[in-house]
């Protein structure tokens, strides 16, 4: 079978869009290629244990890459990817060069392509997230090791937002917690939170491909009888208090929500917030306020954000 490669060179600020509107086209497997994984300040905090190539990576800018069946509706679909791109400018979104270019590429190739560029990666003091098709020896008698295959569902556990989120867990989850992880795509939040000593995570995703991936790598790392798996949009529906509730997605996204979030979180307990871009910080900040919690900590990698905020 033959498989398309779609490329298209933008910003930092548009990859989880961008991403998202691939994933929703079909694509199976997104890789992000950013400069800044070249020099980024982890390396050597954290000691990532990769080395990376400087020619994968572009002088400026970001490369996200997908792949598509080739059919005989590949032409219709690459044109509502690009206009599904181009409409971001309407949420004030840059997009940068948004240079898009197509190559064909055969299923051997397409199915190990991507795999290159995801490693063993220490994200953080306490954890290293593994490619299931790694060996890896921890270092330290105390590192937690998050399996990960992140399958159809894009979200391999290293992107700044989700960094943000696993250090926010090790500072707010304690044990026996109740821990509600709201758009968990790959189940890498809920794994490391269920890791962290929660009792109970619920994880939930409105995709149905997310929720086997997360399905899948929440069995791969044995936490199955703490971390329950299913089809939710948001906080619908969902009536339980948690001590945490903690969403990487999209500023527009939180803001729908707050309200919600405020109803589900203990007196004292946190919403972590992340996908954030600086640009919305003000308004996702305004709005927790508004909810009735009160902003304790604010991370920021590149140029996004998160947020750890406690209730009143």
């Amino acid at each position: 079978m033959k498989w398309s490669e779609i490329s298209i060179h933008t910003t930092n600020e548009a990859i989880e869009p961008i991403a998202n509107i691939l994933h929703e086209a079909g694509a199976s497997g997104v890789v992000i290629e950013d400069q800044y994984d070249l020099i980024k300040e982890r390396e050597d905090r954290f000691g990532e244990i990769y080395q990376l190539n400087p020619d994968d990576y572009p002088d400026e800018g970001v490369i996200v890459k997908a792949y598509l069946p080739v059919n005989s509706f590949l032409g219709e679909t690459v044109d509502e990817i690009k206009e599904a791109i181009n409409n971001l400018i309407l949420y004030n979104i840059d997009i940068g060069l948004n240079k898009i270019t197509i190559s064909e590429i055969n299923e051997e190739e397409w199915a190990t392509a991507w795999k290159k560029y995801y490693n063993p990666v220490k994200i953080s003091e306490k954890f290293t997230i593994v490619p299931t098709w790694e060996n890896y020896t921890p270092v330290h008698s105390d590192e937690l090791i998050i399996e990960l295959d992140p399958g159809m569902a894009f979200g391999t556990g290293t992107h700044p937002t989700t960094v943000m989120c696993i250090q926010a867990l090790e500072r707010t989850v304690k044990n026996g917690d109740r821990v509600i992880d709201v758009g968990t795509g790959s189940g890498v939040l809920s794994i490391a939170a269920a890791l962290l000593g929660a009792e109970q995570v619920q994880a939930l995703d409105l995709d149905d491909v997310a929720v086997s991936a997360a399905r899948l790598n929440v069995k791969l790392n044995k936490v199955q009888h703490i971390v329950t798996v299913f089809q939710n949009n948001l906080l619908d529906g969902i009536e339980d208090l948690a001590d945490v509730v903690v969403a990487n997605i999209l500023a527009e996204v939180i803001l729908r929500f707050t309200n919600d979030a405020a109803r589900i979180v203990k007196k004292g307990g946190y919403f972590i917030t992340s996908g954030i871009i600086q640009q919305k910080k003000q308004a996702v900040k305004d709005a927790l306020i508004e909810a009735g919690f009160e902003i304790e900590e604010i991370i920021q990698m590149e140029d996004w954000v998160s947020i750890i905020a406690r209730k009143n």
